[in-house]
């Protein structure tokens, strides 16, 4: 199948269509935990990113919504797509963790696999799998219990070996609203009772991605979930496909039923999380955000949270809280990139309101303009 004369999408055409299939040209009404899987899972580094990442996408959403699935188990945080933590349902879990097993592989041998040559990692997992069956470990609690079997190895590289061969969860009270706790880990098979799926299907999850992000191209699927080689893939499901050209000639896939607004649907002020896949999942972000200010979101590896304004980044925020005098304030301090129309301000101060509302609901709040240090 050729894809001469397929329909041209501009930026602004996929930028509406990627914010109609992210829940984020109107709040959704779905329950927590459809709107996790029809995301194929929230990036979770930070624990409380997710929070924000559905407050800005579901009517209604509480806190402890999303804290009641990671409680009752139905939703796990676990290395997965680019071996970041995501949160996933535990359905997820086991079909996405197998699939990008090659993607935890890579990133282990291109770094602490390279100190660990005279390891026995067959031997490492199995004794990982018994101390964190027992009871969850920090990765520094694994690595120096297992440098007592290893005494030559570094602690920290013997740790992420089990990252890598082990699919380990991060265990709760860790990112539960409202509480605190460790990053400690176990199994699937023991947090979840059950283990990964022996047979998952990669075009299965190449159509969700394409139904969550699409329309997209070959590379924007691999910047997503970190797998590389995917043409043939996305070859093989061509038939069951739409194509599509992007401004500068890249071809495009989707699934037949894909929404595609009018590049000129109105869109709403949204505050996102600091690491929010809306920005990390393709490998052309103009959809989303202008090439020029691309650099302002990251400093290194971290990120800076994000805010929506007509289809795009139109800046940066932060909280701020402090407690003085035996008042606690909470501050949203807005950093626009550019100006913002009177009516856009009022906009901005509104979804400011229902950050601060769900971040510190018997604090006095302050929206203010200003720089996000």
């Amino acid at each position: 199948m050729t894809t001469i004369g397929a329909p041209v999408l501009s930026p602004r055409a996929l930028g509406r269509a990627l914010l109609e299939r992210q829940l984020l040209l109107r709040r959704a009404t779905l329950p927590a935990l459809d709107a996790v899987e029809h995301l194929v899972g929230l990036q979770a580094q930070s624990p409380l990113d997710p929070y924000y990442a559905l407050a800005a996408r579901l009517d209604g959403f509480r806190p402890e919504d999303l804290a009641r699935l990671l409680a009752s188990r139905e939703a796990v945080r676990i290395a997965v797509m680019r071996s970041t933590i995501h949160l996933v349902s535990a359905r997820d879990c086991r079909t996405l963790r197998p699939l990008l097993q090659p993607v935890q592989d890579r990133g282990f041998r291109s770094n602490h696999g390279k100190r660990l040559g005279e390891v026995d990692l067959d031997r490492l997992a199995a004794r990982a799998r018994e101390l964190v069956a027992v009871r969850p470990y920090t990765f520094h609690e694994l690595g120096r219990e297992l440098a007592g079997e290893w005494p030559g190895a570094v602690p920290q590289d013997l740790a992420m070996a089990a990252r890598t061969l082990l699919p380990l969860v991060q265990v709760t009270p860790r990112a539960l609203w409202g509480h605190s706790g460790p990053a400690a880990h176990t199994t699937v098979e023991t947090w979840l009772g059950g283990g990964l799926d022996p047979a998952p299907d990669l075009g299965d999850m190449v159509l969700r991605y394409l139904a969550a992000f699409g329309p997209a191209s070959v590379k924007d699927l691999q910047t997503w979930c970190g797998l590389t080689r995917l043409r043939e893939v996305v070859d093989r499901l061509r038939p069951g496909l739409r194509t599509f050209r992007d401004a500068g000639g890249a071809e495009l896939f989707d699934v037949p039923d894909g929404p595609l607004p009018d590049k000129d649907t109105p869109a709403p002020v949204r505050f996102l999380p600091e690491f929010d896949n809306l920005l990390l999942s393709h490998a052309d972000r103009s959809r989303i955000i202008d090439p020029a200010h691309l650099r302002r979101l990251w400093r290194t590896n971290r990120a800076y949270r994000s805010f929506l304004l007509d289809g795009t980044v139109g800046g940066l925020w932060r909280l701020d809280r402090e407690r003085a005098g035996g008042e606690e304030r909470a501050t949203v301090v807005v950093e626009p990139f550019g100006r913002i129309p009177e009516a856009g301000r009022a906009a901005v101060e509104d979804e400011a309101a229902g950050v601060l509302a769900m971040a510190a609901p018997d604090a006095r709040h302050e929206v203010r303009y200003g720089e996000v240090a």
